[in-house]
């Protein structure tokens, strides 16, 4: 399939383009390079640097002709949501509208759309299914959800002249090895690694009991492929999790037993909770399971040896040691 990737210069899209590239299909990567790097993208993919909220700068990719699109850029930081709506409104919500706009323009036949765990808000059941009311507290998930309904929405119009397959894909905290270790707004466990490595404190914010779902990326990626081959996916709203959950200071202990330090021996600072943060967070992942075919094949703990081991977009791609000195979020 000829396959556009937009944010594909970041941390799940260029993982998404190396995994495409490998299974023979043609791709291209649209990324303005606000948090992804031109240098994550293999030379085997047509790459332009284009902002999804500036139609002239993705169109001439659209104009080649596409068989589907893989719509991951977007504005991921709830903080940043937070301290300027109005530009995660534009990225999320009017960036969405561009692509689908183009997708209507170019009757491109697929679109898998990358939204977010954060649209449940608080949720009374967990783990939590794809039928669980959404509520967003943040800003971030509010415009995830919008971006979502408009995805479905366009699909269903009945002035669309041509077979329109959608799909959304409700990621949860995902990781790995590329992630950035040095972006404060971004990726949790990224965050610790990035202060071990440093020998900084890390920092917890609130009493770091609520939860989290934490899936490596290959398996993320795996998801990805299944959902654009099931054409049984057309329509459907899947959860992307471990279907298991990790408290924060949980988290924590286990980033830093993975740099050699005992309990107690590395300095953690606890700070004041934030806004728009989840209290409990776990998927449930049986619609996945039976409509895509897919489950989770990597543990937590296999999954931090390996970030560990190939280490954070910051870092030279090989193996480094994992000893740090000094005390790290």
């Amino acid at each position: 399939m000829r396959i556009l990737i937009t944010g594909g210069a970041g941390f799940i899209g260029s993982h998404l383009t190396r995994r495409l590239l490998t299974d023979g299909h043609s791709v291209s990567v649209v990324d303005n390079e606000y948090n992804g790097k031109r240098e994550n993208v293999p030379p085997q993919a047509a790459y332009i640097r284009g902002d999804v909220t500036q139609i002239p700068q993705i169109e001439p990719v659209f104009a080649e002709g596409l068989d589907a699109v893989c719509h991951i850029a977007g504005q991921v930081s709830i903080i940043r949501s937070f301290e300027n709506p109005a530009a995660d409104l534009r990225t999320n919500v009017e960036g969405t509208l561009n692509v689908l706009q183009l997708c209507l323009k170019y009757k491109v036949p697929q679109l898998i759309y990358a939204s977010s765990m954060t649209i449940y808000g608080d949720c009374q059941t967990v783990p939590t299914p794809e039928s669980e009311p959404c509520r967003p507290d943040s800003y971030y998930g509010i415009t995830k959800h919008a971006a979502e309904r408009y995805v479905h929405a366009t699909a269903v119009r009945p002035d669309v002249d041509f077979p329109f397959r959608v799909t959304s894909l409700r990621m949860f905290s995902v990781f790995g090895p590329g992630q950035a270790w040095d972006n404060p707004y971004q990726g949790v466990l990224g965050i610790f690694l990035g202060k071990l490595q440093r020998g900084e404190p890390i920092t917890i914010f609130g009493d770091g009991e609520q939860t989290r779902d934490f899936v490596f990326i290959d398996d993320i990626v795996e998801g990805w492929v299944r959902a654009l081959n099931t054409p049984e996916a057309t329509g459907g709203v899947f959860n992307l999790g471990s279907g298991h959950s990790l408290s924060i200071n949980q988290l924590a202990e286990r980033a830093i037993a993975a740099y050699g330090y005992k309990p107690g021996e590395y300095e953690i600072i606890r700070a004041a909770a934030r806004p728009g943060e989840q209290r409990r967070v776990q998927a449930d992942i049986s619609q996945a399971q039976a409509v895509l075919g897919w489950a989770p094949q990597t543990s937590f703990e296999d999954g931090l040896k390996e970030t560990i081991r190939q280490g954070g977009d910051v870092f030279a791609r090989e193996p480094m040691t994992a000893v740090a000195s000094g005390g790290g979020r």
